[in-house]
């Protein structure tokens, strides 16, 4: 199984955005940090909008930001919008046309092996996806360092060099 470029794309979207919540973003400033197509970005941004993934601001000064904390966008329902279709063989798929029909068993373990995967994405959130927040240092004791002097063997008391 392989997910769309588009699925591909909007997770990096997300990602950007998530680790940039201070400000908006724009198409051209994620399409530019990932090599990726703006045009296609644009289209992807618009769907990502309209199921309330991501708030866009319009015009000078404008972009996008998301619509939900990263904690409340589970990957499995975000997949979900974005994937056409799930139908890893014809016979999971809306024209079934395969003479196998009603005779194989691979649709059962097709449709058990996604039903695992999705359960997978669907345990997880963007908010694991971005870098955890760094702390601020704590203030920490400036502590010597301990130094064992250890005789050397053979080595007398009057025999050590002078310091």
């Amino acid at each position: 199984m392989r997910l769309t470029t588009m699925t591909d794309y909007a997770l990096r979207l997300l990602i950007h955005l998530g680790r940039n919540p201070e400000r908006l973003c724009t198409t051209a400033e994620v399409a530019q940090v990932y090599g990726i197509s703006e045009a296609h970005l644009t289209k992807i941004t618009h769907q990502l909008g309209l199921g309330g993934w991501i708030t866009t601001v319009r015009g000078k000064g404008g972009g996008m930001k998301l619509a939900l904390a990263p904690e409340d966008i589970q990957l499995g329902e975000l997949v979900r919008s974005i994937e056409p279709d799930f139908y890893l063989v014809e016979c999971l798929g809306e024209l079934n046309a395969c003479t196998l029909t009603g005779q194989c068993r691979l649709t059962g373990i097709f449709n058990k092996a996604l039903a695992a995967f999705l359960e997978q994405l669907d345990a997880h959130t963007l908010a694991e996806l971005l870098p955890t927040p760094r702390l601020a240092p704590r203030a920490r004791a400036v502590a010597q360092p301990v130094t064992m002097a250890h005789p050397q063997r053979g080595r007398r008391a009057h025999d050590a060099p002078n310091t």
